[in-house]
């Protein structure tokens, strides 16, 4: 059987428990906290020729969204030892370094254990993006009150719903809105819209998450964190998605249940300009 794109070779060496181990004796007890009730946290990094991107913007976030879980502070030092353990012990060109902190091995309900946390790190391939991506809209919402917002957490199957969807219409995203109907996010990035010649996202009290590629983004292009009504995807003249893999990837088509909408110049001219601020911007500054 082929191995899945973006799974770890058997071949590769994982960091848990505190060493390096092959991955096919890498293991997790069936009673982690991570597996059985979702309760961990989590960071992707883009990996590029043994060099990981922006490590220290990630791991702060990875420190926050477990301190905003209530999990131990996580060993940062231990972190950043094993990400660059993993990088060296697997050599790629282009890579998907994850990072997964949980609540370790605890009883078979929502109460945690007192055995510690669990930290893994692992690397698997990756392709560079394409230019251009499809996305689709729909119909279920983030909550921008929730206990989990704003949170990197391993409760993801919400987004795994929607993205199967998403790739049921040939897209590789789906845009959320939140509760009040404002644009949110996508499953795994954040959204940018042109308007008027101006860029625009939303801000953080809309419910998304604080993307690192967001973040840098809106510093080195000066767009506006604005509160947007979902519908400005009818009418933006130009869209386009953020994350650690894709980093600034320009939208040529939006599905949903409203029809279909084409933006058959994209990339656009503001877009066109932002990812290329950011090839070169990150390409200067590996750890900004």
């Amino acid at each position: 059987m082929a191995q899945p794109s973006g799974v770890p070779a058997p071949t590769s060496r994982i960091w848990i428990d505190g060493a390096l181990r092959d991955a096919d004796s890498a293991r997790v007890s069936v009673f982690d906290h991570g597996l059985t009730a979702g309760d961990g946290v989590f960071e992707t990094l883009k990996a590029t020729d043994g060099s990981a991107f922006a490590v220290d913007r990630h791991l702060r976030r990875l420190a926050t969204s477990a301190r905003g879980l209530g999990l131990p502070e996580p060993d940062l030092d231990e972190a950043r030892e094993a990400c660059a353990a993993v990088l060296a012990a697997n050599p790629m060109e282009h890579g998907r370094l994850r990072i997964t902190y949980t609540g370790g091995l605890s009883p078979l309900s929502s109460d945690r254990g007192d055995a510690g946390s669990t930290l893994v790190v692992a690397l698997g391939a990756a392709k560079r993006r394409p230019d251009t991506t499809a996305v689709i809209t729909v119909p279920w919402t983030r909550n921008e009150r929730g206990a989990l917002t704003g949170l990197k957490t391993t409760s993801y199957a919400e987004n795994v719903l929607a993205l199967s969807r998403a790739h049921e219409h040939d897209a590789t995203e789906a845009l959320f809105a939140n509760t009040v109907g404002a644009l949110c996010e996508g499953t795994g990035s954040n959204v940018f819209v042109v308007l008027d010649g101006e860029l625009h996202t939303p801000p953080l009290a809309s419910g998304c998450l604080a993307g690192i590629t967001r973040e840098l983004t809106v510093e080195w292009t000066g767009a506006t964190e604005t509160e947007l009504p979902y519908d400005v995807l009818d009418r933006a003249e130009e869209i386009f998605l953020t994350s650690s893999l894709r980093d600034v990837q320009a939208v040529n088509r939006i599905g949903g249940d409203g029809g279909e909408r084409l933006l058959p110049g994209a990339p656009g001219p503001v877009t066109a300009k932002a990812m290329r601020v950011f090839e070169e911007r990150s390409t200067a500054e590996p750890n900004p």
